[in-house]
């Protein structure tokens, strides 16, 4: 490990010392590595799917229909009542992220129409076309994010 200078060892401390600093370095970092992460916290797919004592991840590997069972060769909308029907005849289930919606999918099950408050389902509301807010605030985050490191990056180069 390299070793810092003297200066730099001074510097490092008294940012350190800085709570508010410190601490809200340690908040960016927290909330960049959710935005990163935000498959896992919101999607539409499932992360977990069995079927016929098979385990499948949708989240990350695309599969169709008719590996459940259905007609269409192409990847099936894993909320639909249809597909649902599907996997539990094929004795299975599946595990949902928290946040059953992707940044651009919609709920077509809102209780009022769009755009909704807050609910159960949708913890920061839906916009005018139905969307998922906070699903949107996740993976607008991690756009934004890898955006300003990318020009903070290139500027660094430029000089």
């Amino acid at each position: 490990m390299r070793r810092l200078s003297p200066v730099a060892r001074r510097r490092f401390e008294r940012f350190r010392n800085n709570r508010r600093g410190w601490w809200s370095l340690w908040l960016f970092c927290g909330l960049f590595v959710l935005s990163l992460c935000g498959e896992l916290i919101a999607n539409d797919k499932p992360l977990v799917l069995s079927y016929q004592h098979e385990l499948y991840f949708p989240a990350f590997k695309r599969h169709t229909e008719q590996e459940f069972g259905g007609q269409l060769p192409f990847q099936p909308d894993y909320r639909s009542d249809y597909v649902r029907q599907l996997i539990s005849k094929g004795d299975g289930w599946m595990l949902f992220p928290p946040i059953p919606f992707s940044d651009d999918t919609p709920n077509y099950d809102l209780n009022k129409p769009a755009p909704s408050p807050p609910s159960s389902i949708n913890w920061l509301g839906t916009d005018d076309q139905a969307r998922d807010v906070l699903a949107r605030v996740i993976f607008g985050a991690r756009v934004s994010i890898l955006f300003a490191l990318a020009l903070t990056f290139i500027s660094a180069l430029i000089g």
